[in-house]
């Protein structure tokens, strides 16, 4: 379609982002009074049938139009699962738990990329819209017909049948004086984070000329393998590591923020498509071992009635953040830099969203010195 860096940067990070944030709180609330399954599986019967759309776009403006009904219907999704999750397993289970749900999202972006470049290759983009969007509908069919419901606070020990509204889960999250340095901490990640996942396949076929396929394939494999590792390892480690102290949940994350920066600066300026790859793998697993602490605290901060929608103010932060303004950034600073610097400067925008990343360590050490207390003050209904 002849779309520029920055009209790219607009679907892969605002046009989402605004609905997805506009939706999630209410869908959220309606998710803790309501079913949380069947809110979940209209949001991916939604999600699915408005990224088909997508394939159907004649235009910039119809391919913003089909991302906004994306963002509304993967609202839906995370939040609800992270409560469902918390129900099925205990506190000193959490981290694994939802770490082992992280595999999902990272085998489902890994065999996004890999599958996309194939149709790409084999037919065209419109293909790869229809394919990916239409298999979601009847798995959709399959959750709401079969995935369990329990009691909120079940695996507390608590049921809970109070029913506190937004404004109270705002509060309450932001009373405690770590969850907005959580909040920073890990929206720094997420900019890293979405910049990466957004630009890195166009990366690699733009500097150094790999085909779609090629480019989708050995990104989307590495993305997988690294994330979901990388995403239950870190779940498996803070449940080992909290056991002893709470704190380990935000030491474990900014030890991760501070480490994945070398293999991200290499990615950024590695001189070949493999040796990319090589530092791509390290840096991604590391990247996301904060992952599973940061949801098991946001869900683990609040009582169970307030659980999705904790979770949903949560990604709508991390959202606007990151995946707002990080493609966004990324496709700007690579369009302005281009009259100087070719298609070196997506190389430019990469290494500036590394930097950003490894700020979130800093903040991470912050939510550490409060973090007992406020979980203490969970545990004692404060």
């Amino acid at each position: 379609m002849g779309l520029t860096d920055a009209q790219l940067g607009w679907l892969l990070g605002p046009a989402f982002v605004l609905f997805y944030t506009i939706a999630g709180l209410p869908l959220a609330r309606l998710a803790d009074l309501t079913s949380r399954t069947r809110v979940v599986a209209v949001g991916l019967a939604l999600w699915s049938a408005m990224t088909a759309l997508c394939g159907a776009a004649q235009t910039f403006t119809h391919l913003l139009i089909a991302r906004f009904g994306v963002g509304i219907g993967e609202a839906a999704g995370t939040p609800p699962s992270h409560s469902l999750i918390s129900d099925y397993f205990p506190p000193e289970r959490r981290a694994t738990a939802l770490g082992i749900y992280g595999w999902g999202i990272f085998v489902g972006t890994g065999f996004g990329f890999a599958l996309g470049g194939i149709l790409l290759e084999a037919f065209d983009w419109r293909t790869a819209f229809y394919v990916a969007g239409l298999a979601g509908l009847p798995v959709a069919l399959l959750l709401g017909l079969t995935v369990r419901e329990p009691p909120p606070g079940a695996s507390d020990g608590l049921v809970q049948e109070d029913n506190p509204g937004v404004r109270e889960v705002l509060r309450t999250l932001f009373a405690r004086p770590s969850f907005p340095m959580l909040m920073v901490a890990a929206s720094c990640q997420a900019f890293l984070g979405y910049t990466v996942l957004s630009w890195g396949a166009t990366y690699l076929r733009r500097v150094f000329e790999l085909s779609g396929r090629d480019a989708g394939i050995w990104f989307g494999l590495a993305a997988a393998l690294a994330g979901a590792v990388g995403a239950t390892l870190g779940g498996v480690l803070a449940d080992r590591l909290a056991r002893r102290d709470a704190r380990w949940y935000a030491w474990l994350s900014a030890f991760s923020s501070l480490t994945a920066l070398p293999f991200a600066l290499g990615f950024a300026w590695a001189p070949s498509a493999p040796l990319a790859i090589a530092a791509f793998v390290p840096f991604y697993l590391l990247n996301n071992l904060y992952v599973s602490s940061l949801w098991t605290l946001v869900q683990n901060l609040v009582s169970p009635r307030m659980r999705s929608t904790a979770a949903a103010t949560q990604l709508a932060i991390l959202n606007i953040v990151g995946l707002g303004a990080g493609p966004l950034v990324a496709g700007y600073v690579s369009q302005v830099l281009e009259p100087t610097y070719g298609v070196e400067g997506l190389r430019f925008a990469l290494a500036f969203a590394a930097l950003v990343g490894a700020f979130a360590a800093v903040f991470f050490l912050l939510a550490g010195r409060t973090l007992r207390r406020d979980l203490a003050h969970v545990r004692d209904g404060l």
